[in-house]
């Protein structure tokens, strides 16, 4: 029996007897009966037992999700059940596109030693500071490709900047597929998605060796058609306030 399938029994348990209870009846225990959360929703008494035993389920995420309603979970209480069970919640909302980017975004760019941006779920950049539009000719000045998958395969600066520019190019395909893979049905990322297959062999190519990878930071090189050989270091953070969101730093190496 695995720690995560117990703490999910405890949640369960605790969320059902801090509901409120059924009205009429003696109660020796507080919130909802067990029998009564299966009816409201719409599983067996047994296999809820099971779950709040912590005993092998296989709950799906419908189930998950009449569970959550009948329970009335608050969002991170949601989102707490699911990741417990290690599922996808199929009604999670889709957060909407950003014109402009969140302050928490702005601030860390802003206030960036070296070159910095943001870039929204689907990897536009919304927002960078002076010294990102100088290293990114092509992208981030006032003609640039804002999408930051598209301008990796589709403007010949990008090409030309990175001097491993193939294994730079499959790793940024491995990483978004990562971030992609918890937005299925995204209309915008699909979108993208689609488009770059149609429009750059290479991309379509790359896509299909089905590759993913958590992002990581590491050595950046450029070879940049100003300011010659530049080396980085690059790390990345996630705001708390828009996980959906990130903010991408580069350091002289």
């Amino acid at each position: 029996m695995t720690d995560t399938r117990l703490e999910l029994g405890r949640f369960l348990r605790a969320m059902r007897e801090r509901s409120p209870a059924e009205a009429g009846g003696r109660r020796r225990t507080p919130g909802l009966r067990r029998e009564e959360l299966a009816i409201r929703a719409g599983i067996s008494t047994t296999w809820l037992a099971w779950l709040e035993q912590g005993r092998e389920a296989n709950p799906s995420p419908h189930a998950l999700a009449r569970l959550a309603r009948a329970l009335a979970l608050s969002v991170a209480e949601r989102a707490y059940l699911f990741e417990l069970a290690g599922r996808l919640d199929p009604e999670a909302p889709v957060a909407l596109a950003l014109e402009e980017a969140p302050d928490s975004v702005r601030v860390l760019v802003d206030f960036a030693p070296g070159p910095a941006y943001g870039l929204d779920r689907t990897w536009r950049a919304t927002c960078w500071n002076a010294a990102a539009a100088r290293l990114f000719p092509g992208w981030l000045d006032d003609l640039g490709e804002r999408n930051l998958l598209r301008y990796m395969f589709l403007r010949a600066e990008a090409r030309a900047m990175l001097p491993d520019w193939h294994e730079r190019a499959r790793r940024l395909i491995a990483e978004f597929r990562a971030d992609h893979a918890g937005r299925h049905g995204d209309p915008v990322s699909e979108r993208i998605v689609a488009d770059l297959r149609g429009e750059s062999a290479e991309f379509a190519s790359l896509w299909d060796e089905q590759v993913v990878q958590g992002r990581e930071g590491g050595l950046r090189r450029f070879d940049h058609p100003w300011d010659g050989h530049l080396a980085f270091r690059q790390f990345t953070w996630i705001p708390a306030d828009r996980p959906d969101t990130k903010v991408v730093v580069l350091h002289p190496a």
